[in-house]
């Protein structure tokens, strides 16, 4: 197995001081897991993580060999013996897990893991004895059987009683490799669904993100709703379900939203192409989550509010104000799954944001004001609304909606687009005239008026209205005038 090769060279330096370290110790370790499966895969992380094992004494071993390494260590589960070191070799940061067998052997250990694809084991000896890794792997549970056949297959009936996550884990392990579930797993992990109530939301969040990173998010987020999960961790989702939203829609308003995060996974997918694009979307937001993911995210969030804003008027359905209660809906999905107050703040401002652009698609000639005030309102997450609303567009098909009304739409948000990135290389203008120049010149005292007219003389600059300080106060004055 070449691959095996490239990676046991790339990491030597890293192993062999481990291996060093525990033949002074006179202790067998056995790396398993994620490390071996991703090998058989030819994958590896960007920064890698290690899994050890040994019998006992996990959390001594690897305190000790902490200070051997000079690496950061925490324990994470004392109960379980479980610890944890951060070393950074090379370049490459390393985080290396030792823990105490699950039971009294390896194959006791390897039973009590989440699914077959990680029961790998080798030991660590073994990994310096012989080029090959085929001979050398121990395979108890067809391991190597099921990455082969790309299948997530649960190794011990009790694992979603052990740990619910896992639940979760079998679907964002599925979508990462392109892999499918068996279906006696798709049974069992549905009839334990409840069980995540237990599990705290910090670690849904994780395994949740892992799902969006994917390409195929809008797929595995579907079933774990075909499979009554998604409610479990958003419950805004189920008044979306069988939700009729009139002739411009072809679909309820939850078959809209899964349809929207797919049309989004396809213009991420192409946008990747273009790297000023790329380089928005995989911006780190918090804790490693990318902008993509939270954008993603507000796909599946965008039309929460529709519910709560439902009306019949003459016959036809509105929404009037669905992207305003969403948006304050969005700010208790923060606090429940733990987001950071930026990730919370941006999802609302996309939602609050994502009809923006198809307003102004609508209007033959869309006036400089008009695009001014869109990219002040929507700032940063200009790019990601418009993004959004191409995809929400894409996904409607009803009746009402016209291909005459497609291409308008399309043609506004790649004007939009490169109006966007065009602002970005344009330096900041310094105001013609700011606040100590209005409280000077009108004798004004600080009030909430000077906030309102700094901003219409931003507008006002910002559209090549005034283009120079005595326009600028002259303007000051009329609007002054106007609101005295």
């Amino acid at each position: 197995m070449d691959y095996y090769l490239e990676w046991k060279d790339k990491h030597r330096p890293i192993l062999k001081a481990v291996l060093d370290f525990a033949r002074v110790k006179r202790i067998k370790l056995y790396i398993v897991g994620g490390a071996l499966r991703d090998i058989f895969l030819g994958r590896e992380k960007e920064n890698p993580d290690l899994d050890f094992c040994l019998k006992k004494g996990a959390i001594n071993f690897s305190r000790q060999l902490s200070r051997e390494l000079r690496a950061g260590f925490v324990i994470l589960d004392q109960e379980h013996g479980c610890a944890r070191l951060v070393k950074k070799i090379n370049d490459l940061n390393y985080t290396l897990d030792f823990s105490d067998f699950r039971g009294k052997t390896l194959q006791d250990d390897l039973l009590d893991r989440d699914f077959t694809i990680n029961s790998l084991a080798l030991g660590l000896e073994e990994v310096f004895c012989s080029p090959g890794l085929d001979n050398l792997v121990v395979d108890l549970y067809g391991a190597r059987k099921d990455l082969k056949s790309k299948l997530i297959r649960v190794i011990n009936p009790k694992a979603f009683d052990e740990d619910p996550l896992r639940i979760l884990r079998a679907f964002s392990l599925a979508s990462l490799f392109n892999f499918g579930i068996e279906s006696k797993t798709l049974k069992l992990l549905e009839s334990k669904k409840t069980k995540l109530s237990v599990t705290s939301f910090e670690r849904i969040r994780d395994e949740f993100f892992k799902i969006l990173s994917s390409g195929r998010a809008g797929e595995f987020i579907g079933e774990l709703d075909q499979y009554k999960i998604l409610p479990l961790i958003f419950k805004e989702i189920k008044p979306l379900h069988k939700l009729n939203q009139g002739r411009y829609h072809h679909l309820d308003v939850w078959g809209h939203t899964l349809e929207t995060l797919r049309q989004l996974e396809l213009i991420i997918k192409s946008g990747f192409k273009n790297i000023k694009i790329r380089d928005y979307l995989f911006q780190e937001i918090s804790s490693g989550r990318k902008r993509y993911e939270l954008l993603k995210l507000a796909a599946l969030l965008h039309d929460i509010g529709k519910p709560l804003t439902l009306r019949k008027e003459k016959g036809k359905f509105t929404f009037y104000g669905h992207e305003a209660v969403g948006s304050r809906m969005i700010k208790d999905i923060g606090v429940r799954l733990k987001l950071s107050n930026e990730e919370t703040r941006m999802l609302r401002q996309i939602t609050f944001c994502h009809l923006r652009p198809g307003y102004l698609a609508n209007n033959d000639l869309v006036s400089p004001r008009a695009k001014f005030r869109f990219f002040r309102d929507t700032g940063s997450e200009s790019l990601s609304v418009l993004l959004l609303s191409l995809a929400d567009q894409r996904a409607t098909k009803g009746v009402f909606a016209t291909e005459d009304s497609r291409l308008r739409h399309e043609k506004m948000i790649k004007k939009l687009v490169r109006e966007y990135f065009k602002d970005l290389e344009t330096k900041e203008i310094p105001r013609l005239v700011n606040g100590d120049d209005l409280i000077k010149k009108f004798k004004l005292k600080p009030s909430p008026l000077i906030g309102k007219v700094l901003a219409e003389l931003d507008e006002l600059q910002g559209i090549g209205k005034i283009m120079s300080k005595s326009n600028g106060l002259k303007a000051a004055a009329a609007i002054i005038k106007k609101n005295s």
